[in-house]
């Protein structure tokens, strides 16, 4: 008798894993050439051949021309096994009844028109071109079998893109090695009983994928900075490529915490959000030199990211109130999001903060911000200001740093990307409200670097033992005694 033909087998590791893989929500990937897309083909076929009929998938790209190499990868895959693609409806029906469908997601609405179906499968590829996690998570509740079969969710990807954040959050940093098995919990509110669902972060490599060799190698050296190499050779979560605020510096633009004198002036920024985050940051610039930070330098001392649910203006307005109890006779102005001075039959988003202030007997001022994002005709944008901060004078110092208990303002800031259509731009797809507040905060105080005398000593850099790390944050966090700005 002679064996079948093998059209496709998993390689031996990370792939064939992913492959047998019985957890809920599976992560798969890190490096460039891991294998990726086969991986997940295969891990359908997997699927289709244990349920038959009951077996029903759904396979999502953030754009319908992402999705065509895929397709014609299913074609070498599947055709030779008898199933018949569908073009007008972009699925696949095997002999056995399972059925597979392609799609793309391009807004984040285009997922509601799957809401009331049901897969027993659900795949997202290059997870991190999604800007926000929203439409990926919410297939999730397309998730469910009459017939039993056990449901999965599987996502690829690679570090970078709009989605780098909110991926590495949710994969890379409660698991950064991968493997092991993790468990998100929730409260059933009709029953009272818990719900576990468990995930995994399964690590692909270039090294993994055994029909990959020298030349794809040297190829991959050949397209990018070392930050990209070493970001899609080593699946390098760290590694930013094509950063918008490439002078970002940690040891530079990270602070610990310190006593902001009375006499400094105060003020904060915000960039309006109910559905979206927004963000609110409070900043006090440096009165005499103090040797690390010079005269006029922002310091960021608190901030406010709130995400989650929706939050009307007036809880807005009495969060801030709440968080600036101790200073608010300190704070000598403020500048807001111009959005929400907008008017759309009724008042504005700012009149209502403001009427939520007079009601508790309590000011709270806001004027519009200055909105100019890029440099027009000599005048400086908001990103240059901001830009030109955080490179600092001619002494080295920077006019632009953050307390290391500003968490959001941290982790966001330097994975920011340029708009590829206006690379003068910030991509706005990105998670950009802090961005944006500090913008705003640098236009209200604008500064243009001055050129040191040479004559003049400059002054001597802050030591180590003054500079914040990365790894500082969440322990000065704790020694305060303060919990996450989150909703």
């Amino acid at each position: 008798m002679t064996d079948p033909t093998v059209i496709w087998s998993p390689q031996v590791g990370p792939q064939w894993s992913l492959v047998t893989c019985p957890v809920f929500e599976v992560f798969y990937g890190g490096a460039r050439g891991g294998g990726k897309t086969d991986g997940v083909l295969g891990e359908w076929l997997s699927h289709a051949a244990k349920y038959g009929e009951n077996a029903i998938g759904l396979m999502v790209r953030r754009e319908r021309t992402q999705l065509i190499e895929t397709i014609e990868r299913s074609r070498i895959l599947y055709s030779p096994l008898g199933a018949k693609y569908h073009e007008q409806d972009k699925m696949w029906r095997f002999p056995n009844g399972a059925r597979l469908r392609f799609a793309y997601l391009e807004s984040d609405s285009d997922a509601d028109a799957y809401q009331g179906h049901s897969y027993t499968r659900v795949y997202v590829e290059e997870v991190g071109t999604f800007p926000r996690p929203e439409p990926v998570l919410k297939l999730m509740a397309t998730l469910r079998s009459g017939a039993g079969v056990p449901v999965g969710f599987r996502a690829t990807g690679n570090p970078g893109g709009p989605g780098h954040n909110w991926v590495r959050a949710r994969y890379i940093d409660p698991q950064p090695a991968g493997w092991a098995v993790g468990a998100r919990r929730f409260r059933n509110p009709f029953t009272g009983n818990e719900v576990e669902r468990d995930w995994v972060y399964i690590p692909s490599r270039l090294a993994d994928n055994h029909y990959l060799g020298d030349e794809y190698v040297a190829n991959l050296f050949m397209s990018g900075s070392p930050a990209l190499v070493k970001a899609w050779l080593e699946g390098d979560w760290s590694a930013i490529e094509g950063a918008f605020f490439d002078c970002w510096a940690p040891l530079r633009h990270i602070v610990r915490p310190f006593a902001v004198p009375d006499d400094w002036l105060r003020f904060r920024s915000m960039d309006w959000g109910s559905a979206a985050p927004f963000s609110v940051g409070w900043w006090a610039v440096v009165g005499d030199d103090t040797g690390s930070l010079p005269r006029g330098a922002l310091v960021r001392y608190r901030e406010w990211y709130g995400t989650g649910g929706k939050l009307t203006a007036e809880e807005v307005a009495h969060g801030i109130m709440e968080r600036e109890a101790s200073d608010a006779h300190l704070i000598r102005y403020g500048v807001l999001d111009p959005s929400a001075f907008a008017q759309d039959g009724g008042p504005s988003i700012a009149e209502r903060m403001h009427a939520a202030a007079r009601a508790s007997n309590k000011q709270l001022l806001f004027r519009p911000a200055d909105n100019k994002r890029v440099s027009q005709k000599g005048a400086m944008g908001g990103w240059d200001q901001m830009r030109a901060r955080m490179k600092g004078g001619e002494d080295g110092r920077p006019m632009l740093v953050t307390f290391s208990t500003c968490l959001d303002f941290i982790r966001t800031i330097p994975v920011l990307q340029h708009d590829k259509d206006k690379p003068e731009d910030l991509d706005s797809e990105g998670e950009d409200h802090a961005a944006d507040e500090a913008r705003y905060a640098c236009m209200s105080r604008p500064w243009v670097a001055q050129p040191v005398p040479k004559n003049e000593p400059r002054p001597m850099m802050v030591g180590a033992g003054n500079r914040a790390t990365l790894n500082d944050a969440w322990r000065d966090r704790e020694a305060e005694g303060l919990q996450r700005a989150r909703i």
